[in-house]
């Protein structure tokens, strides 16, 4: 965690940094549930397996089961599905989770409005932010981690680089707030793929014209794609803002996204932050 005076800003490149404060919560039928067993849960949530959870959390693989079981047993109904590449909750263990995490942030003096997105939009939201709320915090991360965190209560906004994440979800609102092009930096067939921006977007793009790739591997960093040798996409805005000046392979207009800022609830902050957005877009 990274702290700045203006906001909070917090940097998350991986789901076991985020720090879980979880209360013991009533359930149905009057039974209750323990804080480690909701760590297991949340851990499992974001990590997509029991065994990777109790890596997470520094306890065997047995454990964590025994105390998803126990949950299970309280609640009267699975809080897990199996999928090829580990485990998902169940509907009813994510509206567990939601709810836990509301009810957490109301409880607590310490619960600051806290917007999420991506180095693309990082600057922007720095500045803005000191508008919108001075105290609030700034989580950095990639579009699905920031999603996640939105979902479980986290977070009340996030920035979004590629739209596609929310049209099928009928449980968030958003609102176009900017629209960005891309630059394509074409060195032959072998990619080096941004983790953050409208990446799919881009690589459609490639699909689209019949252009034969490979995406040979992935970087958080802007001076790792310069320095691969490799082809890459990133936004202008982060050529700009470290004042690079490169020549586009494609019409960077054809790569153009969109920005969303998505949320459960419009409130006065929300409102005053996606305001001021769309003034300094």
């Amino acid at each position: 965690m990274i702290v700045l005076s203006a906001c909070r800003l917090i940097l998350i490149h991986q789901y076991h940094a985020v720090d879980v404060k979880i209360k013991a919560a009533a359930v149905s039928g009057g039974k209750t549930i323990k804080e480690k067993q909701m760590r297991v849960l949340y851990a499992v949530h974001e990590t997509g397996s029991i065994n990777a959870a109790a890596k997470t959390l520094g306890i065997s693989a047995p454990v964590a089961y025994r105390h998803i079981k126990e949950m299970e047993t309280s609640i009267g109904e699975a809080l897990l599905t199996a999928t090829p590449r580990g485990s998902k909750l169940t509907e009813k263990a994510a509206a567990l989770l939601r709810s836990l995490s509301t009810a957490d942030a109301k409880l607590s003096d310490k619960r600051r409005f806290t917007v999420a997105c991506s180095p693309v939009t990082e600057e922007l939201l720095m500045s803005v932010l000191s508008f919108a709320d001075p105290g609030a915090d700034l989580l950095i991360s990639d579009d699905h981690v920031n999603l996640r965190m939105l979902k479980s209560g986290d977070a009340n906004v996030v920035i979004l680089d590629d739209p596609v994440h929310v049209f099928d979800d009928d449980g968030l609102q958003w609102q176009e707030i900017a629209q960005m092009d891309m630059v394509h930096v074409d060195k032959g067939p072998s990619y080096i793929r941004y983790r953050y921006g409208a990446q799919r977007i881009a690589f459609r793009h490639l699909d689209s014209i019949g252009k034969e790739y490979t995406i040979d591997s992935e970087t958080m960093s802007v001076n790792d794609l310069f320095d691969s040798g490799k082809s890459f996409f990133i936004d202008e805005i982060l050529l700009l803002r470290k004042g690079k000046r490169v020549h586009s392979s494609t019409d960077p207009s054809l790569l153009r996204h969109s920005i969303l800022a998505v949320y459960h609830e419009l409130t006065e902050t929300t409102e005053r932050l996606i305001a001021e957005l769309i003034r300094r877009k």
